[in-house]
């Protein structure tokens, strides 16, 4: 049997990162941005697909990267002007979910459908 590719070893590494970095600071920012994003449930329903181990490794994978882009306060347009702020965040979304989106099942969407009735968690 051959050794695995570095690609193949580096790919679940990344995952796992990204999944921190969206575990520590996803609510925390849907919680400073939720009256601003017309598409947070499509950003929840890729959090909950995203974190769901059922969903294939590389469809995690693209989900996270979405949702870090999301959280990162470095965008290609800052969060904080008017109008334009989340385009970017909605743009990267929207690319995402034309990619991977069929992934993303009604279990998904109705725990995201539940979220937006709930006020947002406190602690992350």
């Amino acid at each position: 049997m051959s050794d695995p590719s570095p690609s193949r070893i580096a790919l679940p590494a990344v995952i796992a990162r990204r999944e921190r970095v969206v575990r520590e600071g996803f609510w925390r920012k849907l919680r400073k941005a939720a009256g601003h994003i017309p598409f947070a449930d499509d950003l929840l329903a890729a959090f909950y697909c995203a974190l769901d181990p059922d969903t294939p490794l590389k469809v995690r994978g693209t989900l996270l990267a979405a949702l870090v882009y999301f959280i990162t306060p470095a965008d290609m347009i800052p969060d904080f002007i008017a109008g334009l702020g989340f385009t970017d965040d909605a743009a990267v979304l929207a690319m995402t979910m034309g990619l991977v989106g069929g992934h993303i099942t009604p279990r998904h969407r109705e725990k995201a459908r539940g979220a937006l009735l709930r006020p947002v968690p406190q602690d992350g």
